[in-house]
C-alpha cells in the first residue's frame, strides 16, 4: 500500500512538472537597466512580465532582490519554504536573493496576467537561472 502511495506522489510530481514544461511561456520585456549610484557592482533592472492564460515558469532563482507589482489579472507566486500566494492587480510580492522561485504562474486559464518587476542584482549577472531538480510548487 505504501508503494502505491509513493508511486502516486511521484506520478503527481511528474505530471505537474510536465504541465509546467508544456504551458505557454511568459513574455518578459526589459524597460530599463541602471547602475545604482553609491552601490558598487549593483544595478536595477525594471521589466514587465506577461503570462498568457495558463502560463507558468519553471522553478528558478534570481540571485537578486526582486519586487513584483501585479498590473493585470492574477498570479500565483511561491518561494521554497513558503506557502503559495495568489496576487491580484495592485498587490505585491518579494523574493530575497537566496530564494528559489518554485511557483510563478498565471492564476487563470482564461485571462492573461501582467506584472512589473524591479530587480536589484549584480551588474551583468543573469536575470534568472534554472533551479534543476526542483519540482514546480515544491
Amino acid at each position: 500500500m505504501k508503494a502505491l502511495a509513493v508511486i502516486a506522489i511521484i506520478a503527481s510530481m511528474m505530471s505537474a512538472s510536465l504541465a509546467a514544461e508544456n504551458a505557454p511561456p511568459a513574455k518578459a520585456t526589459p524597460l530599463m537597466t541602471r547602475d545604482l549610484e553609491g552601490i558598487a557592482g549593483k544595478e536595477m533592472l525594471v521589466l514587465v512580465v506577461e503570462y498568457p492564460p495558463g502560463g507558468v515558469s519553471q522553478p528558478h532563482r534570481h540571485n537578486a532582490s526582486v519586487f513584483v507589482y501585479v498590473l493585470e489579472g492574477a498570479v500565483t507566486m511561491q518561494v521554497a519554504g513558503s506557502a503559495p500566494v495568489t496576487l491580484k492587480a495592485g498587490e505585491t510580492f518579494y523574493e530575497a536573493p537566496g530564494d528559489v522561485h518554485v511557483t510563478s504562474a498565471n492564476a487563470s486559464s482564461s485571462v492573461p496576467a501582467k506584472f512589473l518587476v524591479y530587480m536589484v542584482k549584480d551588474k551583468g549577472a543573469p536575470v534568472s537561472i534554472p533551479a534543476p531538480g526542483v519540482s514546480p510548487g515544491g
